[in-house]
């Protein structure tokens, strides 16, 4: 770990706890999803990068679906955690504080601080997978997709420093719009996606295929759970 990347995840007080990390994962993966839902599926698994920054970008449909995603891209597949990119609410009490030791990091929506962003990028200079719901709420609507910035302003800030990430549209669904218990749950990989330009109208045109790809992957993962996204 690079001394800014250790002085930055002290300061935030996020870093990954060795005790409580690998318990989370039995609680969460072994006991938490294997209970709730009777299948499981991951589509596009090919698609993962295994090594190299990689910046997950995933529908965001419940809060089971923090919980999918380390499933499916977190430390028993990629030999690396999953850094979640969280409201500050999100970090407030108990809650917070087993966040905090997950390493998870807290960002102002409205007004991102220079810290926070930096943190991000040393995460991802260092190899590491960041994950980001641009999407910026649970929507549990059919409508098109809308994102916000965030997300591709940090790619495009962390390739002008050098940082060759790439942008992994993620779709995620369950058989009920509102998981349920003994109902199905799927994720899709898409294919990776550059980072080019710079500027509004590169963040404009990223968003708007970035957007389209995320609507594929749920598209996928909704036929795989039998609630398609466009049916009749």
């Amino acid at each position: 770990m690079t001394s800014s990347l250790a002085t930055r995840e002290s300061a935030l007080g996020s870093g990954v706890n060795p005790f409580w990390a690998p318990l989370a994962m039995v609680l969460t993966q072994d006991l938490a999803l294997r209970s709730y839902f009777r299948e499981r599926l991951v589509l596009g698994e090919h698609n993962l990068p295994l090594e190299g920054p990689v910046l997950l970008a995933p529908t965001h449909r419940a809060r089971w679906d923090a919980l999918m995603l380390p499933m499916a891209a977190g430390r028993r597949i990629t030999s690396r955690d999953c850094r979640f990119m969280v409201t500050r609410t999100e970090m407030d009490g108990v809650q917070g504080w087993f966040l905090h030791r997950l390493g998870c990091f807290a960002v102002d929506q409205g007004r991102p601080s220079l810290t926070t962003l930096r943190f991000a990028i040393d995460l991802l200079a260092a190899g590491q997978q960041v994950v980001v719901f641009p999407e910026g709420r649970i929507n549990r609507s059919d409508e098109p997709i809308r994102l916000q910035q965030g997300l591709a302003r940090l790619a495009l800030l962390a390739r002008r420093q050098g940082v060759p990430v790439r942008v992994l549209p993620v779709g995620l669904a369950y058989s009920e719009a509102r998981p349920r218990f003994c109902g199905r749950a799927a994720i899709c990989f898409g294919e990776a996606m550059a980072v080019e330009g710079s500027g509004r109208e590169a963040v404009r045109s990223f968003n708007a295929d970035l957007a389209l790809r995320m609507q594929s992957a749920e598209q996928a993962a909704r036929e795989a759970v039998g609630r398609p996204l466009h049916s009749p």
